[in-house]
């Protein structure tokens, strides 16, 4: 039975959720579990960056995260059923710089990257890693750039238009070679047909190609960043290794579908912060060289809208063809 104090508290309680609907929204905020797409195959970099960062969230929010792997064309598959999904802040997407490269790369991914979402917060940058089977007998990257102006040359990505592609892509252009794209659903894929030495290349994210490295399964010729990885001081940039204009910054980050509540958005946000900050994340990141991105949603945002429209520029200037 309500008391008569537990009534006026209720009241009382009820006024200020009236008063400020967005912060009783924020603060009742979930009440079940989440959803969290991730448009990449399980094991990828985006998965792999994806679950270290998203198990703390969960954990603060008290609500299970679940994680959903639909890998596909580019990241546009998984993508296209978030911008869909209801905008209540129980379908979330973690994506990487394959978001702002997808209407470049296609002609009709079904959502429109720049309005369909809110850029929530990035997550962090990675190195993409140009690596090679050692059975190869590549040493260099110039030694790559040497085989591939000699003859034929076959390059794997984790699915055309993804960042693997367009890493590989710009030290094509860069090198002045031609060469045969083989997409693959996931990066997992493509590291297994260059460590068997079926496809010759190819770059990828470094949580993914790290631990072969380190096997010795596979050989790293560069890194795709502007200054080296702290995962591998020894291996240079692909601009030290002889190919200016060739760097790419992989970014990761999430979002939500458009018109989720702002006091959703921002509480996400706060918690997501929150366990970018935690030293086990920090531990985790920084062992696959993950660099953190400080940045307002509001300049991710931008970031973005700038990138869309520089990389519909670089694969018009370019003469890429995305098939």
């Amino acid at each position: 039975m309500t008391t008569r104090r537990q009534f006026v508290r209720l009241g009382a309680a009820a006024l200020a959720g009236a008063a400020l609907p967005g912060a009783a929204l924020a603060q009742a905020w979930p009440t079940r579990p989440i959803r969290c797409m991730i448009p990449f195959a399980a094991g990828s970099s985006l998965d792999i960056v994806g679950r270290i960062a998203m198990d703390p969230v969960s954990a603060q929010l008290g609500q299970p995260i679940v994680i959903e792997n639909r890998g596909g064309a580019g990241g546009t598959i998984g993508t296209a059923l978030v911008a869909k999904a209801d905008p209540d802040g129980y379908t979330i997407l973690v994506q990487a710089s394959a978001h702002s490269a997808a209407p470049a790369a296609y002609s009709n991914i079904g959502y429109d990257v720049a309005n369909d979402f809110v850029a929530v917060i990035p997550l962090g940058t990675l190195p993409n890693v140009t690596v090679v089977s050692p059975a190869s007998g590549i040493k260099t990257l110039k030694d790559l750039v040497a085989k591939a102006k000699a003859g034929t040359i076959t390059y794997a990505s984790a699915g055309t238009g993804s960042a693997t592609h367009w890493a590989a892509e710009r030290i094509r252009v860069a090198g002045g070679f031609q060469g045969t794209h083989v997409p693959f659903r996931g990066g997992p894929d493509a590291l297994t047909e260059v460590m068997t030495g079926r496809v010759d290349f190819t770059s990828m994210g470094m949580s993914s190609a790290l631990p072969l490295i380190k096997d010795g399964k596979l050989v790293p010729l560069a890194v795709s960043t502007t200054k080296r990885s702290s995962a591998l001081p020894d291996v240079p940039t692909t601009i030290e290794a002889g190919l200016p204009d060739s760097d790419y910054t992989y970014w990761m980050g999430l979002f939500v579908p458009a018109k989720t509540p702002d006091a959703i958005v921002q509480r996400l946000r706060s918690e997501t912060e929150k366990a970018l900050k935690n030293p086990n994340v920090i531990e985790k990141f920084a062992a696959q060289g993950i660099e953190p991105m400080p940045m307002s949603s509001k300049d991710f945002d931008a970031m973005i809208r700038k990138e869309i429209e520089s990389n519909i520029a670089l694969v018009k200037a370019a003469g890429l063809k995305f098939n």
